[in-house]
């Protein structure tokens, strides 16, 4: 996502505007699920795996996009919901819609478990929200050797709001995970795993305003800018996380069964 691939920068509208593009298309997307109310498209299957892109949508009734865009953006709530997710934390701001930050989540059982850092920038467009990320390198929070360091190419959310009480997500995702990943992983991604994660933020969505009332009601800072008492970062910090760079995990011959089963709830 980064321009030129060598300069961080923080996107622009253009940028958004791709972002919904890419989402909103069916063009050189292939549906590789549709089953209750979640759809996956892939683009890039003939190419190397590593690079695919994937596309979800959800119909969420009973969730306004506003809600679904706090509850993406709310790092306390998320450890709630996200059982996949072993930490996160922001690292610090750009501007008033842009921030660095870490993620790291369990893969299944035998594959190594896998974290990013990335730079963050949001939009609200009306009653729509749009949130975009890609990998970037911090000298403070270089790759760790309990994860495979990620990289997002280019990954984020599209929340369309459909009426006053209801909303349509979609979920892009480019990430080289760096490992060369068996291909019934890819194939589990699409068929299983992107599904199921949608499916739990629609749930996170309509439990959020309890939770909320309860959790500091007032404190959202990804809408009141004020409120943020991270510590700024600068462009000149940062510098764009190249996979190529990074140590490449061979996992190809890892077989399915003995894929973990602690994920297979519904």
């Amino acid at each position: 996502m980064s321009r030129g691939g060598e300069m961080v920068y923080i996107p622009d509208d253009s940028d958004f505007s791709s972002f919904r593009d890419q989402c909103e298309s069916l063009e050189g997307w292939h549906c590789q699920y549709n089953k209750a109310g979640v759809t996956v498209w892939s683009q890039g299957q003939e190419e190397s795996c590593a690079v695919q892109k994937i596309k979800t949508c959800i119909s969420c009734k009973d969730v306004p996009a506003e809600t679904l865009y706090d509850v993406l953006h709310d790092t306390c709530y998320r450890k709630k919901w996200d059982s996949n997710m072993i930490e996160t934390y922001d690292i610090g701001r750009l501007t008033v819609n842009a921030d660095v930050g870490y993620y790291s989540w369990k893969c299944p059982s035998p594959l190594k478990n896998r974290d990013f850092v990335t730079l963050r920038s949001w939009l609200p467009l009306g009653n729509d929200y749009m949130i975009i990320n890609y990998s970037v390198k911090h000298p403070k929070y270089p790759p760790r050797k309990d994860f495979v360091r990620a990289v997002s190419l280019q990954t984020g959310y599209l929340i369309k709001a459909n009426g006053a009480s209801a909303c349509v997500l979609y979920y892009l995702t480019q990430v080289d995970p760096r490992g060369s990943l068996p291909k019934w992983v890819v194939n589990r991604v699409s068929q299983f795993v992107a599904p199921k994660a949608m499916k739990k933020i629609y749930k996170a969505g309509l439990k959020y305003p309890e939770w909320k009332r309860k959790h500091d009601p007032g404190y959202k800072p990804w809408v009141y800018p004020e409120q943020n008492t991270l510590p700024c970062v600068s462009l000149a910090e940062l510098s764009v996380q190249h996979a190529d760079s990074l140590e490449n995990i061979d996992e190809t011959g890892l077989p399915e069964d003995h894929l973990s089963t602690s994920d297979h709830e519904a």
